[in-house]
């Protein structure tokens, strides 16, 4: 090594020699040192591949047996439709059984109303989620923007709805609705869904509308823009995740919903479908091949409403939930 000290007393030429000696002694260090580095390294990094190889699949095996329990209810009763006789019950658990039929579609779209049904529920279905997203975002847009006496307290009552059974609220909505002379009606149905769905729907989008920038709708109003045009320009594009979230949570609400239709509807003309699959329930005879046919039909709509909003369906609930 090279003693600052005595580099005063050494010539260039020494000064030099010293140094190449130095520079071939710290070179070998390096080549004695660098395989075993390189070892260590290897070892580590094949160690950190393979714990995460095990964690990765370890997830994987989770969501596939995940995705099983949530598919194999509708696998058998899929199977069952295809079953000839009606069978329920059996010992064979292949998903296509002997002598597998769709005698059961066919016998529910030509002997029932079953389509009628469909219709009567896509259009009280979709015009109660337009409808509720349409007052959920206007209601919601003066929970989060303005400031008015009684703004906490409705906030807090709203939530609090929701903590009501729906059975409870069977009673209160069967008298509005015959008050108003909406018995056996679409316009009834929609708003018997429109107001239950609404509270919901109103906290989702005014969180959503507490994570937009006020800043968007002050510029836009130096601009010389109104406040309706502020909201319909610029806060309704950028709300798309959450306007997704709660036409979805109206549009399953509504689509599913039993109890209210059993109370409001008595014309079979007038069923949704919920109503008309329990028609094939007798007294002593349930057709479940038809059943379970209806059964799948009906979750083709749901199904492609998911599939469509699906890239928005993560972000409007991570970032509707939060704020900031």
């Amino acid at each position: 090594m090279i003693d600052p000290k005595k580099t005063y007393a050494m010539t260039p030429e020494e000064l030099s020699e010293k140094y190449e000696s130095t520079k071939e002694s710290l070179d070998q260090l390096r080549g004695m040192l660098m395989p075993f580095l390189k070892s260590q390294y290897e070892k580590n990094r094949k160690a950190l591949e393979r714990k995460e190889k095990i964690k990765k699949l370890l997830i994987h095996l989770v969501i596939i047996c995940c995705c099983f329990i949530c598919i194999y209810p509708l696998l058998r009763i899929f199977s069952i439709s295809l079953r000839p006789g009606d069978k329920l019950f059996s010992t064979d658990l292949s998903l296509i059984p002997d002598g597998a039929t769709f005698s059961a579609y066919a016998s529910l779209l030509k002997n029932t109303n079953f389509l009628r049904w469909l219709w009567n529920s896509l259009v009280i279905t979709v015009a109660t989620s337009f409808i509720g997203v349409s007052l959920a975002s206007t209601a919601a847009y003066a929970f989060s923007r303005f400031r008015f006496p009684g703004k906490k307290i409705g906030m807090i009552l709203l939530l609090s709805s929701q903590m009501i059974p729906a059975g409870m609220l069977i009673l209160p909505l069967f008298l509005m609705i015959m008050k108003m002379n909406l018995m056996n009606s679409y316009l009834g149905m929609i708003i018997a869904y429109s107001v239950s769905s609404l509270p919901f729907s109103i906290w989702i989008l005014k969180g959503y509308y507490d994570t937009i920038p006020r800043s968007l709708e002050e510029a836009a109003l130096v601009d010389g823009t109104s406040e309706v045009e502020a909201f319909w320009r610029i806060i309704l594009p950028l709300s798309t995740p959450a306007l997704s979230i709660a036409f979805l949570f109206n549009f399953t609400t509504a689509w599913n919903e039993y109890l209210v239709a059993r109370v409001v509807l008595f014309s079979s003309q007038q069923y949704t479908w919920t109503l008309g699959l329990f028609e094939l329930q007798g007294q002593y005879l349930t057709q479940w091949g038809m059943f379970a046919a209806g059964s799948m039909l009906v979750t083709i709509p749901v199904l492609i409403v998911f599939l469509y909003s699906s890239k928005w369906l993560i972000s409007g609930l991570t970032l509707g939930s939060v704020k900031g």
